[in-house]
């Protein structure tokens, strides 16, 4: 395979540029779940969409032409453009994830020990544990009181902001550490975040530091102590999303996967005028932790939503639900591994997905024996195919590391139990799971082009 790059001419690269500087936009506005949400809710009601709920109430007719969205807990959306075709035909579906492996607080987070105060951690998803530390990170998040008001948090961003950090042991007294295997390196107990040193004064209290630290929060935030039982606090890389080499050609930022296939889905999704069948497009969350909960894929909002649509569109249920899905095709938008020469001997070089290589299908992902995968039909792979040949889209054909070695899970297999025909599909990444990851514009800007020909022609 050629390298991409050479596919595009020099008057390409202002459409390119273009794309990759409003993804760093999201990246940089889109660190948890209910940023994604916020922006997409955002273009969706500027370019037209309305709430289901707005047509349920007002008993508005759904019809041809009807752009409607599902939002879920703020973490979750589906929406819809229904097509001129019936929708009992089917529909064409990219699926994405928008949570990111991260820090989360535990319910009482916060204490002090030597005069240091921290706030007490659970990690989020797959990671390394020992790349998280000594970095500077940001809060963000919600605390939601009890009388229901919601406070948004966003500290660490800007440069007149505070950081926060995991502190590490220094290597002149690593030694026993340094003989640890990998994953023991940094036990997940010692993920706590550094938060003060200064204690208040004129007090009596024993934990003079963490008294100051509540002090802080109460006085700029209305927060107290016990408002952190009802919150969702992450802590994530601070920083933006950022060129990536001396060519520019590379983003490295956090949260690539899945924010990758989610803009990419989302600008595809709202680019596509009249289309002759319904189309939809799903963001969901906890996909890093097995899609498990109200908020994630297999949360029943969006069969929901699709019930609910059909009463709008007087169609009879629950027959009319099952027969849209049969007749339904999906992109499962998730990223693959991304091949590394300085770690070949993870990867089957013949099977493995590239930078600069284009759009990466994983007809099944799982592991040892493609256990919890869903296994896309050869019948819909060869569909796949023409479509992406006929619009000359460049792709590449992958699974995730040697067999025995590698695989993961995505999202493709919940909708398959729908007995809707589901593939994997994405861009290669590197550093899957760390803190910045890295991937490549010309692969972006190809996914793209990729989604937006699935949704106007599957």
């Amino acid at each position: 395979m050629t390298n991409l790059w050479d596919k595009y001419l020099s008057s390409d690269e202002e459409k390119i540029n273009n794309l990759i500087t409003n993804y760093k936009y999201f990246l940089n506005h889109g660190k948890t779940e209910r940023e994604c949400i916020s922006q997409v809710i955002k273009k969706a009601e500027e370019q037209g969409f309305k709430s289901l709920d707005y047509y349920i109430t007002n008993k508005i007719k759904i019809e041809s032409g009807s752009k409607i969205y599902v939002e879920n807990m703020h973490k979750a959306i589906a929406l819809f453009v229904i097509g001129k075709d019936d929708i009992e035909m089917g529909m064409n579906i990219l699926g994405v994830h928008i949570d990111s492996p991260r820090i989360d607080l535990k319910a009482t987070p916060l204490y002090e020990k030597e005069n240091l105060a921290y706030f007490n951690t659970h990690y989020y998803g797959g990671i390394k544990k020992y790349q998280w530390v000594t970095l500077p990170l940001a809060m963000h998040g919600v605390i939601v009181k009890k009388d229901g008001t919601m406070i948004n948090l966003n500290i660490g961003e800007n440069l007149a902001e505070p950081l926060f950090c995991i502190t590490d042991l220094l290597p002149h007294l690593a030694q026993k550490q340094l003989q640890k295997e990998g994953n023991n390196i940094i036990e997940g107990e010692n993920l706590d975040i550094l938060i003060g040193s200064k204690p208040v004064k004129n007090s009596k209290d024993c934990n003079l530091v963490k008294e100051n630290i509540l002090k802080i929060l109460q006085e700029k935030y209305n927060i107290e102590e016990e408002d952190f039982i009802s919150s969702e606090i992450e802590f994530v890389p601070a920083g933006e999303a950022r060129d990536c080499g001396l060519d520019k050609s590379l983003v490295m930022g956090y949260g690539q996967d899945d924010r990758v296939c989610a803009y990419t889905s989302i600008e595809a999704f709202f680019n596509v005028e009249n289309p002759p069948k319904t189309i939809s497009c799903i963001l969901v969350d906890k996909e890093e932790i097995g899609s498990v909960g109200a908020s994630s894929m297999k949360s029943k909002f969006y069969l929901d939503a699709i019930d609910e649509i059909c009463s709008l569109m007087n169609k009879p249920l629950p027959i009319t639900t099952s027969r849209i899905l049969k007749n339904s095709k999906m992109l499962s938008s998730d990223v693959n591994a991304a091949y590394d020469p300085l770690y070949a001997n993870v990867m089957d070089k013949a099977t493995a997905s590239y930078l600069n290589k284009g759009v990466v299908f994983c007809k099944y992902t799982g592991s040892q024996g493609k256990s919890n995968s869903n296994d896309a039909n050869a019948e819909f792979l060869a569909h796949i195919r023409k479509i992406m040949d006929d619009a000359k889209i460049s792709y590449q054909v992958s699974e995730l590391g040697k067999v025995d070695i590698g695989g993961g899970g995505t999202i493709a297999y919940i909708l398959a139990n729908e007995n809707v025909e589901v593939i994997d599909c994405g861009i290669a990444i590197l550093n899957m799971h760390a803190p910045w990851e890295i991937t490549s514009k010309i692969d972006i800007y190809e996914v793209y082009k990729c989604y937006l020909t699935f949704l106007k022609n599957a």
